[in-house]
């Protein structure tokens, strides 16, 4: 089934996914003719590639991600250091739980790609199953592990018959999504599925 997606404030980069692949790439009144039976999602802000996160192992291996049901105990917000270790120590079971909602957390930052090295079958199996791509690591990290990491990293630009996998934010273009951050962040398509929607 072909879709096309398209945002308020970056029609000319509409993109037309057939499946799990790009199909074209272009203005949205162009693709919108040529292809008038494609299913139209209409988003807020611009379309981008989707964000690479260096930080895989950070996120997804030494943090624990809290489940709902523990938010009178624990919160919310991730737990890192010597905290996340215990809690995995003290039930190890946690490890793949916890590395599923980190994959929902990213997801849910725009994230379609991390890179460094990951170790542990939990966080391997979590970013496989929700078919995240796995990246080179850039030689240096700039700054502490986080769901929006400064600078941010975009992949580089979408391209017919390439894999349907980006992101849409709720800013009025680049520079705004720098300023703002990924917490922006209003889809995720990843192998042409929506994988994140803020409602």
């Amino acid at each position: 089934m072909l879709t096309l997606h398209v945002a308020e404030a970056s029609p000319e980069a509409a993109v037309l996914v057939d499946g799990a692949h790009v199909a074209a790439v272009g203005p949205y009144e162009e693709l919108a003719a040529a292809r008038p039976q494609a299913r139209v999602r209409r988003w807020p802000g611009i379309l981008t590639p989707g964000l690479l996160n260096p930080y895989g192992p950070e996120l997804l291996e030494r943090t624990y991600h809290p489940d709902p049901r523990e938010a009178d105990r624990l919160g919310t917000e991730p737990i890192g250091g010597e905290r996340a270790q215990a809690l995995f120590r003290a039930d190890p079971a946690r490890r793949g739980a916890s590395a599923r909602r980190g994959v929902q957390r990213l997801l849910a930052h725009g994230t379609v790609a991390i890179a460094g090295e990951l170790r542990e079958r939990a966080a391997l199996d979590a970013v496989r199953r929700a078919g995240l791509a796995v990246g080179q690591r850039p030689p240096s990290l700039p700054g502490p592990p986080s769901l929006s990491p400064v600078p941010l990293i975009l992949l580089p630009p979408l391209v017919a018959g390439g894999p349907a996998r980006f992101a849409v934010f709720d800013v009025p273009d680049r520079a705004a999504l720098v300023r703002l951050g990924a917490g922006t962040c209003v889809a995720t398509v990843v192998a042409g599925r929506l994988v994140h929607r803020r409602r």
